[in-house]
């Protein structure tokens, strides 16, 4: 019989149910982006929780023990069969490349004439983040001090993805100042990377008994090796191979789609190089893009290409479809859960992480950050500080160490009998709060642009208002714009 040739494996769904929600959001993109005010990210991890396990159980990466994901009428398999440590690569890649396209799409010689605005936010802003959420995390779920570092540190660097759905590919982004996009992107860019040495050092903590060791690593290994080492290899990779496409395209060795596919095997190439030498691959990666790109020739080469969209749809949007079947619902039923994951404190402290990681400390310290010029630029700045993929990495970085004390994590937490070490209180926490805050950070910040533009339509006079669903171009009360917010970046 024709049916019995249909093989409706869990691969062969999600070709099907992936690309259908792809293929349905890019037929109305521009109406979603510009005219409902949604972005990718959210949308995209509603569907995936959707379509997983929790709800109707169409896609389930999750790697199974036993017949727990077969399917009672067949028998077959529900399963990818994926675990944490392939979740780790995919987020690698896909942060890796958005690091990449920011330093690309950055203006020529963006560093040298906004490194203090840059060096505010990753130095006074990211340490006071850092701590902020450390003692939440301390006091609510009742941890060690390490922990606390550990899992605070995931939560550090703002997430290159979501910032890119919201800031540089809708109408939304003309209404904010070139100067104030092109900051949190630079931002967004670096801190993955930067976030590095938060992160080993409640790491060495739980590792090391030893101070001196546990102090001599942490300089040599993390802040030399990762960070200063990394950054200039991307940078001589980026300057290397922007001299050698321009030899190549000077003498027509190459056309333009090389160049677009050049573009996409250099930043794979920069992950690839990072991972190997064991340094930051995010430093790498973006110091390879603000190189190679520094002095605009690139950016104008592949213009017309809209590359950065097209990455965004395809591998942004899937990852958090991804990320939506395998949010760690069972960690957070109050059934099965010790108190210290109760869904109260999951919410708890997903609300308070949004409004004291970033808010209190930038409106603080704007006066010192050049590129903020309002009081409402320093709020808006505070509260785009979104939390994504490259918190997912974090995670699986920091459970990899504490697991198998490599750069790979096991498949899956192992499940530890109390009483727990601090090492196992660390490794079981760590996955789903972390995950938690993501899946808040995405939807929260994802529905702001929405928010702001209601907002913005209800504060005019009756009489002023456009339709609600017409395109907003006009500037967010409380900024100031220039010229050059009108024009092609230089």
């Amino acid at each position: 019989m024709a049916w019995e040739q249909i093989e409706a494996t869990p691969a062969h769904k999600s070709y099907l149910l992936l690309s259908s929600f792809l293929i349905l959001y890019t037929l109305f993109a521009t109406f979603v982006r510009n005219r409902l005010h949604l972005s990718e990210p959210p949308l995209a991890l509603i569907v995936g929780i959707l379509l997983g396990p929790k709800v109707l159980d169409w896609l389930n990466p999750n790697q199974c023990n036993g017949s727990t994901c077969l399917d009672e009428v067949t028998g077959n398999s529900t399963s990818w069969g994926w675990g944490d440590d392939v979740l780790q690569e995919i987020t690698r890649v896909i942060v890796g490349l958005q690091v990449f396209t920011v330093g690309i799409t950055l203006p020529r010689y963006y560093a040298t004439k906004h490194w203090k605005s840059v060096a505010m936010l990753l130095g006074p802003v990211m340490t006071f983040g850092w701590i902020a959420c450390a003692v939440i995390v301390y006091f609510l779920f009742q941890t060690n001090i390490p922990t606390a570092l550990v899992i605070s540190a995931c939560l550090t660097p703002t997430d290159p993805v979501l910032s890119a759905s919201i800031l540089s590919n809708s109408q939304f982004s003309s209404r904010v100042p070139s100067r104030i996009r092109n900051m949190l992107a630079a931002e967004s860019g670096c801190n993955d990377g930067v976030s590095f040495p938060f992160l080993y050092v409640g790491l060495y903590a739980l590792l090391n008994n030893n101070f001196g060791d546990a102090a001599k690593d942490y300089f040599l290994i993390t802040i030399l090796w990762q960070c200063v080492f990394g950054t200039l290899v991307g940078l001589i990779i980026g300057t290397v191979f922007n001299y050698a496409l321009r030899f190549s395209e000077k003498r027509g060795y190459t056309d333009d789609a090389g160049l677009t596919v050049f573009y996409l095997l250099l930043a794979i190439l920069c992950v690839g190089t990072g991972s190997i030498l064991g340094s930051d691959d995010f430093l790498v990666a973006f110091g390879a893009g603000y190189g190679f790109a520094r002095d605009g020739w690139f950016t104008k080469k592949i213009k017309s290409a809209h590359l950065p969209d097209v990455i965004d749809l395809l591998l942004n949007s899937a990852m958090f479809v991804y990320f939506g079947t395998i949010i760690p619902w069972d960690s957070f039923d109050p059934k099965t859960v010790a108190s210290t994951l109760a869904p109260w404190k999951i919410v708890l402290f997903a609300v308070l992480v949004l409004l004291f990681r970033r808010i209190p400390i930038v409106l603080a310290t704007y006066k010192f950050i050049p590129d903020i010029q309002t009081f409402r630029e320093a709020l808006f700045c505070g509260w785009f500080g979104p939390m994504g993929l490259g918190g997912l990495f974090l995670a699986m970085e920091a459970r990899a160490m504490l697991e198998t004390e490599s750069s790979i994590p096991l498949p899956h937490p192992p499940k530890y009998q109390p009483p727990l070490t601090s090492r196992q209180q660390a490794i079981e926490l760590i996955w789903p709060v972390v995950s938690s805050v993501v899946v808040a950070s995405t939807l929260v910040h994802g529905l702001s642009v929405l928010a702001l533009s209601i907002g913005s339509h209800l504060r005019r006079h009756e009489s002023e208002r456009a339709p609600l669903l017409a395109a907003e171009t006009d500037p967010l009360t409380g900024m100031v714009h220039e010229d050059s917010d009108y024009a092609e970046d230089d």
